[in-house]
Parts: structure tokens; sequence; C-alpha cells
């Protein structure tokens, strides 16, 4: 995710956020009823503008007090209308995407939403294009028509079935024209939206939430508003804070130690609970082709024979992540384990041996595992540190690992400088499509120099036209094939998603599932 942002260590500093629209009156009537919760949280809410935010803490709050066309549905990954009654491809060719809007929409200021607002926001990201932001999500849209208060047309430059998708995630969040400038920021850390929520304070330690009382869409709030506490990283404060009962629930940012600890004692005088659910979080060894060592594909296979994904999630996130044998996880449809059935999923040093040897390479392999503990977290050097010991112990490499601060990595990686190095991906949306196209061609997110024609110009321009995206899957099998014969890149793990919870706060089941979108209303507390 999110530009797409790179993110990893399984809620030490992982868990994709999620959780989907669930169902309520939808005559405009939301007080929300209950108690408020308070809610801690390891991200930073880096803007409260959608034309900047493209990271995990914005876009939750993005989703909450904003509105999309489209929308995921509680527990499903199929977008349905949310500010939208109706929303079409027309013709057969994925190229021009109509909506309807439900009448009566509001702006928490009163203020009337429009297909004007809607033509205004996606316009705006775009002509902004902030560095920091989702325009790149967007970078489909050729023109958008509004010729009346409720119609918006769609024209589209090339075929693009997850249009749909795209603008159901933080990318498609509607502002209100008249309190945003067209072609800067907002920077006064507000947000006017027609969400489920308004946002009625915000600084760098906490944001408040109270019900949006002019929504009208399917959700309804069961909760009287959120108080979000931010900790920054600081995953022993978050702990302490739970434990005392000054946050009711902590979702992103504890250690993977202290939620298998929490798991094991959650009984007795341990009034927490530890909530688990599904992920789309993933995190691989990326390999950049034109180094002079791991440019050598019998390298990475070797490498891909030797590498033990089960030991890393037991021995380095104590079971808060599960093994990754794809480039598309499991719970997406398309996913297959190509990586298990040409590998294993177990060591083979035999086979790792007999690859490099056919291809003459003899002697151990040097080789440094390069990490940044700063993005992903600390569990990220341990986990290079295990890898590295289990590549030399098969007796075929002499590895060892190297961290540098975020900055520097991400500029010695577009220099080059990198033979192996990691990245963690949460996704946009869920959709086989996010973890496969930002990953290959000229551009790729990667910076991997790796390109293969077939992946960019068949196989993918061939998925982004269906529409019907169980159609899809033998292009995407067929792409996890390619991947695993000539190993651009090793997936490592699939992150799990866990909220930990005093016991007398429910309806988090509803947030930890494979989309991109976290929704405070379903979240009660007793």
């Amino acid at each position: 995710m999110r530009r797409n942002q790179w993110l990893a260590a399984p809620l030490g500093a992982a868990t994709a956020a999620a959780l989907l629209s669930g169902c309520g009156s939808t005559d405009g009537s939301n007080a929300g009823s209950g108690k408020g919760v308070v809610m801690g949280i390891s991200d930073k809410v880096k803007s409260t503008d959608p034309a900047s935010g493209y990271d995990p803490g914005s876009w939750l709050l993005f989703n909450n007090v904003f509105q999309s066309l489209m929308a995921f549905p509680k527990g499903g990954t199929t977008p349905e209308p949310d500010a939208a009654q109706a929303c079409n491809f027309e013709g057969g060719d994925s190229k021009v995407y109509k909506c309807t809007l439900r009448p009566g929409l509001k702006f928490s200021n009163g203020n009337s939403l429009t297909a004007k607002d809607v033509k205004f926001s996606f316009e705006r990201t775009l002509k902004i294009n902030d560095a920091n932001g989702p325009a790149v999500l967007l970078s489909s849209i050729d023109t958008i028509e509004a010729p009346d208060d409720t119609n918006v047309t769609f024209r589209l430059k090339t075929s693009d079935a997850t249009f749909p998708s795209k603008i159901a995630s933080g990318a498609g969040a509607i502002v209100d024209h008249r309190e945003y400038p067209a072609d800067k920021l907002r920077t006064d850390n507000k947000a006017t939206g027609s969400g489920v929520y308004k946002l009625d304070a915000f600084s760098d330690k906490s944001a408040s939430f109270s019900v949006n009382k002019s929504y009208s869409g399917k959700a309804k709030a069961k909760n009287t508003g959120v108080t979000l506490k931010f900790f920054n990283g600081d995953q022993a404060a978050l702990k302490s804070v739970l434990e005392s009962g000054d946050v009711d629930f902590a979702f992103r940012g504890l250690a993977a130690k202290d939620i298998a600890g929490l798991a094991a004692v959650r009984t007795g005088d341990q009034k927490v609970d530890v909530v688990q659910g599904t992920g789309a979080e993933v995190e691989h060894m990326v390999f950049n082709v034109n180094d002079p060592v791991v440019g050598k594909l019998p390298v990475r296979k070797a490498i891909a024979y030797l590498v033990d994904r089960e030991a890393l999630v037991k021995d380095v996130y104590a079971g808060t992540a599960t093994p990754l044998y794809s480039i598309v996880p499991a719970g997406i449809a398309g996913h297959t384990t190509p990586f298990f059935d040409r590998y294993g999923g177990s060591p083979q040093p035999e086979k790792a041996k007999a690859v490099l040897k056919a291809a003459g390479i003899n002697g151990k392999v040097k080789l440094t595992l390069w990490s940044t503990p700063s993005r992903y977290g600390p569990s990220t050097d341990q986990q290079f540190q295990v890898i590295a010991k289990q590549l030399n112990d098969s007796g075929l490499f002499e590895a060892d690992m190297k961290s540098v601060e975020f900055e520097q990595y991400e500029k010695d990686i577009a220099d080059g400088k990198y033979g192996v190095y990691v990245k963690g991906w949460v996704p946009d949306y869920p959709d086989a499509d996010n973890f496969t196209q930002p990953f290959f061609g000229p551009d790729n997110v990667l910076r991997n120099n790796y390109d293969n024609k077939e992946i960019t110009g068949t196989i993918i321009p061939s998925t982004s036209a269906k529409s019907d995206r169980t159609s899809a899957n033998v292009d995407y099998n067929r792409l996890q094939d390619i991947v695993a014969d000539e190993v651009p890149i090793l997936p490592l793990w699939q992150g799990k998603q866990y909220a930990v919870t005093r016991e007398n706060v429910n309806g988090l089941q509803w947030s930890l599932d494979a989309s991109t979108v976290f929704r405070f209303w379903e979240i009660s507390k007793g």
C-alpha cells in the first residue's frame, strides 16, 4: 500500500486494516448508540486531506469521515454502491463507468453532496498529484462528466475492470467543493465529509470523532464516537495503556511477542482478549536482477530452495503470520502456491546445491541482505538475520545482514546499490491486480529492474479488461507461475490481523479480513 505503501511485521508493524460496510438505516438518521470507544494505534495519520494521505492511518480516517461511490460489504471483497445508488460499466471494454448518486446526501456541515462534488474530488486529486497522495490509483481516468446533480460518468484511458475497487478505497473519498481548494491541499487539519463520522479534533497525539447525524447510507453506528490515541511506534506504551484500561482496544502496533503472550494468558485476571482475523499484508525478499550476484537466476533459485518460512514465522513472528508461497496472498481470488510447488515447504539443500553446480557456480556465494527497521519494525532485522543463517547453514552461502535507516535505504535501492532487500505491502484494494500490476514494468515499485514482456504486454492488459474478476484467474495463475520460475522476488509471509481488546468491546471481528477499510461503526462497548 499506500502508494502503494510498503509496511511490514505482523502487527508489530503489521496488520492491514479492514472493516466493511455494515447494515443500517438509509434515512439519514444516524445518532449512534451505546458508548464512545478509545482506540490505540502506532500509526500516524499523515494527512486529513484525501488528496494527500496514502498511508494506513490516513485511510483509516478517510474511510470513516468520507464516503466513496463504492464500498466493500462486511466480510466481502466485491465493492457495492455506497454514496452511489448504482454504478456500472457501459459496454464490454471496461472503459466507461457510470454512477447514479443516492438521493439526499449531505456533508457533515449540512451542504448537499452532488455529482459536482464527485467530479471535483477526483479531478482535484489528479490535479494536485501530491507525491504522498493516491493520484496514481486514479491514473486511468481520462475525463469525468457530471451532467446533473445525480449522475457522473468516468471515461477511462484504458480498460480498467478494477476501477470500482479503486474508488472504493481511500482514493475515492468525496469532499465538499466549497471547503477544499481545487489546486492545493487543505492544511487546517480539518475534514468535511459525508461519512458515518465527523472529525471533531485532530493533533499529533490524538483525534476525536463523533457520529455524523447528516450521514445517509447503509451503516448504523453502534457507538457514540471514537477517540484515536497515537503511539508513534511505541509498542511498550501501547501495551501498557491497554492493560491499564486507558484504551479500549489496540489495532496496529503491538509486538508479535506481546500478542502471543496476551493470547496465552487472556483468562483469569487478564481482562483483555485477542481477536484474530485474516489479512492480506505481505512481505517479500526482493532481488535486483541487474546485481552481479543475485542477477543470476540459479542463485535466486538456490535461495528459494533454502529459505524456511515455517521457522521464520514461528521464531521471529511468534505465529502472527503464515508462510506465503505466491505474490497473491491467500484469501484473494486467483491465489495459487507456485513457490511451494517448485521449491517445497522446507529447506532442500541438495536441490540448491545442484542448481548452483549446474550453472558452474562453485564455492560459497557471498551475499548481503539489506533491511530497514525504521519502516518495517525491529523484527525485520531479526528476520533477515535468521534467513542469512539459514543460507549459511547450507554451506552454499556466505551471507550477512546490514540495516540502514529508511531514507538511505530507499535512496540506495533507487541507485541499484543493493542486491537483496525487503519490501512489505499493504493492499489498496482486495484484488489480485493490486498484488501484481504495481510490481512489474520499468516503473515498478520494487525498483528491482525486472521486466517480463508477457506479464506487462499481455497478462496485465488482459486482466485489466475483465470486469468478471473470476475470469481473470487463469491469467493470474500464469503470472504467478512466471514469477516462481524467474524469482524476481521471494514471497516470505502473509500477516494475520489482530486486535487486542478489553473484554467489554465487541464488533472487532468485522475489522479483520482481506479488505483495506477500517470502519468504526461496528464497534460497541458494553
